[in-house]
């Protein structure tokens, strides 16, 4: 198992003071380990855009610590500060990139700060925005790229420094569903060539399926559940995680009083599809698909789907005993009373 490159312990973060204070973050403790893609999901409020800036401390935490393959970054100088964060660099929703600078300008602006020559500041960028599949706008200024290539020129910049962890903080919230498949793939094909540790902050369950290995789920400023993400997805056990995996979940409460359903989810077997048709044929039980919130990741079928079930109680039995039966799923009866 790789070690840790980030360790969090109990930190809080409380904005203000007295009676107008707000705890954003309230004693959380996380483990990232070096070279994963680790997920930390929230719906808005929650405190992920936060909890990101206490790791580089753009954000200082009110209480706990952050450690950064292994020093403490509370405890720094400003000076030192200075050099941690290029180790953990970051990237936005809006790319934050310099309007008045070429790409290849854009990307070598770290590394002038870092005092690194001109030239071979140069040679490294046009390396990086070849890295990242965009050498041939390395003249353009900004305002010439699409959402996604000012993201591939963010992402160029940020991996300046040669950093041991990106922090994405809603890196494709502004792209669309295309443009947002290639950055993702993109991040992934960083973390493997480099061996970069990635820590995906969203709101999108999709981003999270898509390339992370283990996720945090925070709530209210506190972390809900974490796990791998495959083990979420299966058996999420708090609210807050069944909110953001079924979102709108499968339930009754808008069904007539009396109806009689099973609620089923599926834990990583083959696709759903076959399950209703394969009940109709083999037990003769045609049942109605009431709600459904499913996903395919790697083949495997995830996600809950509510079912009717029969008013007869022997063709209700039989097609709960058939749907028992089958590997990966489980069912639980629900009966709604108005």
């Amino acid at each position: 198992m790789n070690e840790s490159i980030i360790q969090i312990r109990h930190l809080n973060k409380t904005f203000g003071s007295g009676e107008t204070a707000v705890r954003a973050l309230e004693d959380i403790n996380l483990e990232i380990r070096q070279g994963e893609i680790f997920g930390i999901i929230g719906l808005s409020g929650a405190g992920k855009s936060t909890l990101v800036r206490c790791m580089n401390l753009l954000e200082r935490p009110t209480s706990g610590s952050v450690l950064v393959n292994g020093r403490d970054m509370t405890a720094l100088s400003e000076k030192e500060l200075r050099l941690a964060r290029r180790e953990i660099t970051m990237i936005f929703q809006s790319f934050n990139l310099l309007m008045q600078r070429t790409c290849l300008k854009n990307v070598c602006f770290p590394m002038e700060l870092s005092g690194i020559p001109a030239a071979q500041a140069k040679k490294r960028a046009a390396e990086l925005l070849d890295l990242v599949g965009l050498l041939d706008k390395a003249d353009a200024y900004p305002s010439q790229l699409s959402g996604g290539q000012k993201q591939r020129v963010a992402i160029a910049r940020a991996l300046a420094t040669d950093p041991k962890v990106l922090l994405c903080d809603e890196a494709t919230s502004a792209l669309d569903p295309t443009t947002t498949a290639s950055i993702l793939a993109l991040l992934k094909d960083l973390n493997q060539k480099l061996g970069v540790t990635v820590v995906v902050i969203t709101h999108q369950m999709s981003v999270i399926e898509e390339i992370c290995s283990r996720v945090a789920i925070l709530d209210g400023g506190t972390v809900a559940e974490q796990g791998a993400v495959e083990e979420i997805f299966s058996h999420p056990k708090t609210d807050a995680a069944r909110r953001l995996v079924y979102p709108g979940g499968a339930s009754v409460q808008q069904y007539p009083s009396g109806t009689h359903a099973v609620r089923v989810a599926f834990n990583g077997g083959t696709a759903y599809q076959p399950l209703i048709a394969s009940l109709a044929i083999d037990c003769g039980v045609k049942v109605n698909i009431l709600g459904a919130d499913t996903r395919n990741i790697d083949g495997k079928a995830f996600g809950t789907m509510l079912l009717g079930l029969p008013d007869d109680p022997n063709e209700a039995a039989k097609a709960l005993s058939y749907i028992r039966s089958q590997s990966n799923v489980t069912a639980e009866e629900v009966e709604y009373h108005g």
